[in-house]
């Protein structure tokens, strides 16, 4: 009895036991001759290359600041602000008054439906003023849409530079067009590196005069 006893203190499984979860993925990639050399000449390689990516995503970083004031919209504190679901007119005047027709909304909720993948950008320039967006103006961008149509604007990475413009594909030709007629078209070559950092979703600014 006494060594069954043992055997049963033995069993089961343990708190703490095993292997620590992790988000953790494993990545198997071909590097060229020269690269493959370069790599097997680093002391600690996967520390390398580790190092490598997070110095680009700095460097990613850094580059999209230079549009303006970027903050993540995961980080912003939501607000909520009263509601009206009435139509406006520029006509006779309706009474707003009354806050048994107003609800509760989440502002933030209602502009960005996807704030995992959006961020606020100040915008820095009138590159696209035709738009509606103008310097000094916030944009909501998108990250998690990466094939805008040729009418929506998008925040554009050109050669390490970030820009916001609408990409048009004519023919096996890409161009980043702005909407406005004092910037010119710029045409984007097989020499270029380029891709779409996001879509602009919706621009926050003060009535203009």
């Amino acid at each position: 009895m006494e060594e069954k006893n043992k055997i049963e203190r033995r069993g089961g499984r343990r708190e703490g036991a095993g292997r620590p979860h992790s988000d953790s993925k494993l990545y198997t990639f071909r590097a060229p001759g020269q690269m493959a050399r370069f790599l097997d000449a680093q002391d600690n390689k996967t520390e390398f290359i580790k190092n490598c990516i997070v110095r680009q995503i700095h460097a990613q970083d850094a580059n999209i600041r230079k549009m303006g004031e970027v903050y993540p919209v995961a980080q912003v504190k939501d607000i909520r602000l009263p509601y009206f679901d009435v139509g406006i007119v520029a006509g006779f005047p309706i009474p707003l008054d009354n806050d048994e027709r107003s609800q509760d909304i989440e502002l933030l909720k209602m502009l960005c439906p996807n704030p995992e993948a959006s961020y606020l950008i100040k915008v820095d320039g009138n590159s696209m003023i035709d738009a509606g967006i103008y310097s000094g103006d916030v944009i909501i961008v998108d990250k998690s849409n990466r094939n805008p149509s040729p009418t929506e604007v998008a925040v554009c990475e050109l050669n390490g530079d970030y820009t916001l413009k609408r990409f048009v594909k004519r023919g096996n030709e890409g161009w980043l067009v702005p909407a406005n007629p004092n910037y010119p078209e710029i045409k984007v070559t097989e020499d270029d590196t380029f891709s779409i950092w996001g879509t602009v979703t919706y621009i926050i600014h003060k009535p203009r005069g």
